[in-house]
């Protein structure tokens, strides 16, 4: 490195430290890349690939840059494409250098460990995770530096993968943390489309250390014990959750106060799902991808990114705690009955901005003076949403919102109105808040104001008209004269510079105001720079009780999209008990029901671990069997979050798990063909479920041979109808008629079917669920809907009468 400028080999040393990331080098105005990381850099974020110099063999340096002040937007690309960045910036002033600027990397940015508002969704989480395993189990943890929500959980017992797997599916974070010793067992464990979400990052195996995590968890929430959290009797987890805070006090560089409390988590307290069901009941995106008809988006009237991020976890994890379920349904039903009230309330909430990130950024010292001014605007409508909150009754509305006065004043009396959102540019502070500034100020405005009168009043002392009193950065104040009137320039000017049209003067006096007003002006920028530091930290210091009562904020907010979503959709309130029943009358599917073109068809649901433990639900495609079975679904889901139903009448006894084995598709890089994954998928409901979960089951069977097919769809069906521990509660849909039988021999198990009526030119679909069986599967009379050749339709049903008399074998051979 020995032929390179020092600015170069600067950026080689910082680089060195940093290889498996693009530097953000900062020169000047720009953030430049080099080498290798400009051409990935120009190709991602399509900005124009340039050189410079040589480099040791005479080679052009590949470089490319982008403004600092737009390089928020440039690195969200960045990260939803996986890639990492180190930031270096400069820290310290050009002039005050002694040789080259000195230059740190401030931040690391990561895909989990986005804070600012441009890099994340605002509805959503943004969680990072870290996994560890040890002979004992494995553990998670999970932390969204956005927000600092921090929670942990450890597993043990054969199936402790999976359950591991089970939480990374319902929090699915953007980036994993791993044990570089474990990274190869980890990838072998870990699903191929998680790996292909999410950014692995390996770090070194000693930050798991359970000494080292337990010694940085108590340093960090300043206690003497983790046996508050939970977290004394499991090291696995402490190991992951103290790795967790490591690599971000690594990447973030600064403080993590609003990182408050660490919780353990517990499944028993939540109703499970596994990915398969979220994806097959469109719980988050539909099958498309689009997130329009989900029920997330049905629900989601929140007016708060808050309230918006509550919702969607309470979507992901059902509540199991009936004390809790009938808590959110008193605050709903008592919210939905004043429709004043709760419009009063939305107005409020409106004006509220993610108080959460807000304070995230202020305690990790990246909130600029408009994010001061947005918290402050949120705080003052504190007092207001307590004051309309106290007139409700049930407990979650009780629950009171601190006003926060005391933060409100501090920024109110401290941050301009219009102050900028850079902190070198002055205009943060507000006039009175600090004398010292105030003072300067008055001194730059009256030297501001000489100078300003200094043009006139030269121009009269010299009587030259065209001559003007000017200001740049290199020569600072200065007279300017044009050549034609040299003759009259008194000898008290001073000669600065020469120009081809006019020479340039300076006086004693101009540059004695010269010196107070710069001097001055370096001044209030540096003073305002530590007065806005100062507040900052003051309100940083008050974290906390900022967090909470953004956490109540969010809570009301969910509340009160769950009545307003009743209020326009007539929902009615679920009865909930820890019985084993479910009865809905008159259900409807919560997302068809609001896009279909035609009015929905309502259908009731009886089932329990009794009388009727399984239904046998028979039809044709297109009947509205999978919509009968996600529908019920739905409702028990929405029910268990607290919210209203689509439904006249809903019962429902607890249920700790959903499973729906709906359509499957090939895993071709794990080798599975779509009926492997559909065993594997039936094995996991046959093996895990319980007398309290709810089985949704549609053509088990139907990716093999018809009586390959036939004979496992019988067998799962009996094995949950007749196994004494387990009988959970089952909707199997199935186009095998013989499985209707079963009803003969168990009891528990009942028989339903989808009603249609023949016509002359084919069948009419009433989507109507009722007692009995069908007639016959209608699958010709589907494809000839679909639209298939009429003489391929003729010559299936041709082929079906012979099948059914007998008078061809499976081969289409006549007998």
């Amino acid at each position: 490195m020995d032929n390179l400028t020092p600015m170069m080999r600067q950026y080689h040393e910082i680089k060195q430290a940093h290889p498996d990331m693009l530097l953000f080098f900062r020169l000047g105005d720009f953030y430049e890349m080099f080498y290798e990381d400009a051409i990935a850099g120009s190709r991602e974020l399509e900005i124009t690939l340039t050189s410079r110099n040589t480099d040791r063999e005479g080679r052009k340096i590949p470089m490319c840059g982008i403004p600092h002040h737009a390089a928020a937007g440039y690195v969200a690309r960045l990260l939803k494409r996986g890639y990492k960045v180190a930031v270096c910036d400069q820290v310290e002033e050009p002039r005050q250098a002694k040789g080259i600027v000195r230059r740190e990397v401030t931040r690391i940015l990561t895909p989990g460990t986005a804070i600012d508002e441009q890099l994340l969704e605002s509805k959503e989480n943004n969680f990072l995770a870290a996994l560890h395993r040890a002979e004992t189990g494995t553990a998670v943890a999970f932390l969204d530096v956005s927000t600092g929500e921090f929670c942990a959980a450890q597993f043990s017992g054969e199936r402790a993968d999976e359950a591991l797997l089970q939480e990374l599916h319902r929090f699915r974070p953007r980036e994993i943390v791993l044990a570089r010793g474990q990274r190869e067992r980890w990838e072998s464990v870990l699903p191929e489309e998680l790996l292909e979400s999410v950014v692995a990052t390996p770090e070194a195996d000693w930050i798991f250390n359970r000494d080292y995590s337990e010694r940085l968890l108590k340093q960090h929430f300043q206690v003497s014990s983790l046996a508050g959290f939970g977290l004394e009797d499991r090291p696995l987890a402490a190991g992951a959750a103290g790795a967790l805070l490591h690599y971000v006090r690594e990447t973030q560089k600064n403080g993590l106060s609003h990182v408050s409390r660490i919780s353990l988590l517990d499944s028993s307290r939540c109703l499970k799902m596994d990915d398969d069901t979220v994806r097959n009941l469109e719980l988050l995106q539909g099958m498309d991808g689009n997130r329009k008809f989900t029920l997330l988006a049905t629900l989601d009237l929140t007016r708060t990114a808050m309230g918006g991020r509550l919702l969607r976890q309470w979507v992901c994890r059902p509540c199991l705690d009936l004390r809790e379920i009938e808590s959110r349904l008193d605050g709903v039903e008592e919210l939905k009955a004043s429709v004043i009230g709760m419009k009063a309330l939305e107005k409020l909430l409106a004006s509220v901005r993610d108080v959460e990130r807000l304070i995230g950024r202020v305690t990790m010292e990246t909130a600029n003076a408009r994010d001061l001014l947005a918290l402050r605007d949120s705080l003052k409508v504190l007092p207001l949403l307590d004051q309309e909150r106290s007139r409700y009754s049930s407990e979650l509305l009780r629950t009171e919102i601190e006003p926060l006065d005391d933060v409100a004043e501090l920024l109110e009396a401290a941050i301009d109105e219009d102050a900028p959102a850079v902190l070198g540019e002055g205009g943060l502070i507000r006039e009175g808040f600090d004398s010292e500034l105030d003072e300067l100020r008055g001194i730059a405005r009256k030297g501001k104001d000489f100078i300003a009168g200094l043009e006139e009043a030269e121009r009269r002392r010299t009587g030259i008209s065209s001559l003007k009193v000017k200001f740049n950065r290199v020569f600072g104040y200065f007279i300017e004269v044009t050549r034609a009137n040299l003759d009259a320039v008194p000898e008290r000017y001073l000669r600065k510079q020469t120009l081809a049209s006019a020479e340039r003067f300076i006086t004693p006096e101009l540059k004695e105001y010269e010196e107070k007003v710069l001097g001055a002006e370096e001044k209030i920028v540096a003073l305002e720079r530590e007065a806005f530091i100062r507040v900052r930290r003051e309100v940083a210091a008050r974290a906390q009780r900022i967090q909470k009562a953004a956490q109540v904020l969010a809570l009301l907010d969910v509340l009160l999209s769950f009545a307003e979503a009743a209020h326009r959709h007539r929902y009615v309130r679920p009865q909930l008990d820890s019985s084993q029943k479910l009865l809905i009358r008159a259900g409807r599917h919560p997302v068809l029901d609001l896009h279909l073109s035609t009015p929905f068809v309502p259908n009731d649901l009886v089932c329990n671990n009794d009388s009727d433990q399984m239904l046998i639900l028979t039809g044709p495609n297109m009947g509205g069997k999978s919509t009968f079975l996600r529908q019920n679904a739905l409702i028990v889901i929405m029910a268990q979050m607290g919210s209203f139903v689509p439904a006249d009448e809903a019962r429902i006894g607890l249920v700790d798990r959903i499973y729906t084995r709906v359509g499957a598709g090939d895993d071709l890089a794990r080798g599975r063909s779509t009926f492997m994954t559909e065993m594997i998928e039936t094995a996991r409901i046959l093996n895990t479920a319980t007398s309290r979960s709810l089985v949704l089951l549609d053509e088990v069977g139907r990716g093999t041979a018809t009586f390959d097919g036939l004979s496992i769809a019988w067998a799962v069906a009996e094995y949950l109808a007749t196994s004494q521990d387990r009988r959970p509660r089952t909707i199997f849909a199935t186009h095998y008629l013989e499985l209707t039988r079963l009803a003969d021999h168990h009891e528990g198990v009942r028989n339903y079917c989808v009603a249609i009526r023949e016509s002359g030119s084919g069948i009419i679909f009433f989507h109507k669920v009722m007692p009995g069986v069908a007639s016959k599967s209608y699958g010709i009379e589907v494809a000839k809907l679909a639209g298939l050749p009429p003489e391929v339709v003729d010559r299936a049903r041709e082929i079906l009468k012979r099948l059914e008399r007998k008078q061809l074998n499976l081969s289409g051979e006549r007998r």
